[in-house]
């Protein structure tokens, strides 16, 4: 029965499309994706208050490091395929990967988790990938937001955002100051595109990869890519580098030191072009040969699909690679080998250069 045809009915929430029992009927199914992720610092009875509570550890002159990102659209492709615990990763490993760069031990994450109309399946699920993407960084998910919106989402649609905080002694800091001219430029392997340029991924899916006349009704996303359907390539979860990074800040080997690791680099949104002049100081340029490294297929689809331009690849992006660590050429060959036994793909793929007739000019990337 319509409201129009009943004006006297009495409204609930519910009738505006907000179920409040199924709201509190998810958080009690993910108590226990958080209680799996709860470290030594966390306080309280865990996920269900109105904030989340931690101590922080004992250092000698703490800095907090923040972070916080989204998803974006590669939700669309995760919704459409059905596949929702990759994304919960991926949320994680945004937040997480750009406060690792300054040196930070991730402590808490918290998430939000907006939909029109709450699926409780869905939603576990997308909360079990954050669970699984925290613990691969070493933090606790103390809290997080779950939001019924009805008519601002489509149904079955939803978006993610996450923020994390981590912890770094102050003396401890990686801020890229100390970058100079000779300095080598290690690269870390990417799983995939991660979580960005997904917007052009998805415009070369419909406009480029799909048939045009109606005859050939195969998806796109089941082309194999290097034995791998498209699909499964383009929904791999983003790589979390806290362990790998972590330890080789630790100082374990004995051929370097931590102080050795003078820069780190987040290879996110806006690609190679844009990410590595982040952590160079002024009048310093960093040269790079991507030829040193065979650039994964699914990019090469991409860009071969879409016609895109090397330039933009190179801004859009990671290329295959996740991070980028800048450190002293005497140091570099044990500190890529620290990182091989990590389990991490490695190689040296470039050198600081320094502005000889501009000795302020802005940093940028030189691709050889």
């Amino acid at each position: 029965m319509s409201l129009e045809s009943s004006p006297d009915k009495p409204l609930r929430y519910r009738d505006a499309g907000v179920d409040i029992e199924r709201g509190n009927a998810l958080v009690e199914r993910i108590k226990s994706i958080a209680a799996e992720t709860r470290g030594s610092g966390v306080l309280g009875g865990g996920i269900g208050g109105f904030g989340g509570l931690f101590e922080l550890p004992r250092y000698r002159n703490p800095v907090l490091v923040s972070g916080t990102d989204g998803v974006g659209t590669k939700l669309r492709l995760a919704i459409a395929a059905d596949r929702h615990e990759s994304v919960g990763i991926d949320l994680v490993a945004m937040c997480v990967n750009d406060i690792l760069v300054h040196g930070a031990k991730p402590l808490f994450f918290l998430d939000y988790f907006a939909t029109s109309t709450i699926d409780p399946d869905v939603a576990e699920r997308v909360i079990a990938g954050i669970g699984e993407g925290c613990k691969q960084a070493g933090a606790a998910l103390i809290g997080g937001e779950s939001a019924e919106m009805p008519g601002f989402y489509a149904p079955g649609d939803y978006d993610l955002a996450g923020f994390c905080v981590g912890i770094v002694e102050r003396e401890a800091i990686i801020d890229g100051q100390q970058v100079a001219a000779d300095d080598h430029i290690i690269a870390l392997a990417s799983s995939g595109p991660h979580a960005n340029g997904y917007s052009l991924i998805r415009k070369i899916i419909s406009d480029r990869a799909s048939p045009s006349d109606g005859s050939d009704k195969s998806d796109p996303l089941d082309l194999l890519i290097d034995g791998k359907p498209l699909r499964d390539r383009l929904l791999a979860p983003t790589r979390i580098y806290a362990d790998s990074i972590l330890r080789l800040l630790d100082g374990e080997a004995s051929e370097y030191s931590a102080k050795d690791i003078k820069a780190i680099a987040h290879i996110t949104g806006g690609g190679i072009s844009e990410n590595l002049p982040r952590v160079l100081p002024q009048g310093l340029h960093a040269q790079i040969d991507l030829c040193l490294q065979e650039r994964p297929a699914v990019f090469e689809w991409i860009r071969k699909i879409g016609r895109v331009e090397e330039e933009e690849m190179r801004r859009t992006f990671n290329c295959g690679i996740g991070m980028m660590v800048i450190c002293p050429p005497s140091k570099s060959e044990a500190i890529l080998r620290h990182l091989e036994a990590l389990g991490e793909k490695a190689w040296h793929i470039g050198e600081i250069c320094k502005d000889r007739h501009h000795p302020d000019a802005p940093p940028r990337v030189i691709f050889r």
